[in-house]
């Protein structure tokens, strides 16, 4: 990181990212090899785009509210459960084969893609959402196994979590990417501390990163709102099927 062109070179990715991460998901999948390319260790990596991620969530969260949609206290409930998952998940050191994993990731992405191709066409604006009673507990029980993820590693977790709060909780694609930052935001707190106290954090690069992600997160947020659920599903099944070929033909995130 000796170069000044390395910084400008994190701004740009990290705008593309912020943008990714906001209306789909999976966009770790580039900043953090960038982060490696650019001489940071592995684990270093993982820990200062943290710092990207959470200035990227609460500029999505502001673009949201901006644009009048909010989900709160639903939000919160899902963003409490996620974060005391995040703080397991972030403490874990587990040895697993890389190349395995993400061929798993991959199949299970692909498995995505088909769900969101093929699932039986309902009007969710029809519907009423579902956010309290068993769908509630639900959510929050889930949402604690995706926050142990989401603290590991969490490159792709939007995705999951769109699907399940649009079929389970009966969301628009718009809503639920808009519980989505808050619940990101939330639990990547717990996670960036914990890499912190374990020096896995660069934290002038994570703000220089952070510039890029807070911006693209903010265009995001609003172009979403305007564009609606048809635009957010084809860009959906673009960067899931981008993230499915990646993960199943390299090994490194």
């Amino acid at each position: 990181m000796e170069e000044w062109y390395h910084y400008l070179l994190l701004i740009i990715v990290g705008f593309a990212v912020g943008f990714i991460n906001t209306v789909a998901g999976g966009g770790s999948l580039l900043s953090l090899p960038v982060l490696i390319f650019l001489g940071l260790p592995p684990a270093v990596a993982n820990g200062t785009n943290r710092v990207a991620i959470v200035v990227q969530t609460a500029m999505a969260t502001a673009g949201f509210k901006s644009k009048g949609v909010s989900t709160f206290p639903f939000n919160i409930y899902l963003g409490i459960s996620a974060l005391l998952g995040a703080i397991i998940g972030a403490r874990i050191a587990v040895d697993v084969d890389g190349e395995a994993f993400n061929r798993i990731l991959a199949i299970v992405m692909l498995s995505v893609v088909l769900i969101i191709l093929f699932k039986p066409r309902i009007k969710i604006n029809d519907l009423e959402e579902r956010l309290t009673g068993k769908y509630l507990w639900l959510g929050i029980v889930v949402f604690f196994f995706f926050g142990i993820y989401g603290g590991f590693i969490n490159a792709g977790l939007g995705f999951l979590m769109l699907l399940f709060l649009n079929f389970v909780n009966r969301m628009t694609l718009v809503r639920a990417n808009a519980t989505k930052v808050v619940v990101v935001f939330t639990y990547m707190l717990s996670a960036l501390v914990v890499f912190a106290l374990n020096d896995k954090v660069v934290w002038f690069v994570g703000f220089v990163l952070a510039i890029g992600n807070g911006t693209g997160a903010w265009v995001a947020s609003r172009f979403s709102v305007k564009k609606g659920d048809g635009f957010i599903k084809t860009f959906l099944v673009v960067m899931v099927t981008i993230m499915a070929i990646k993960l199943w033909f390299f090994s490194n995130y």
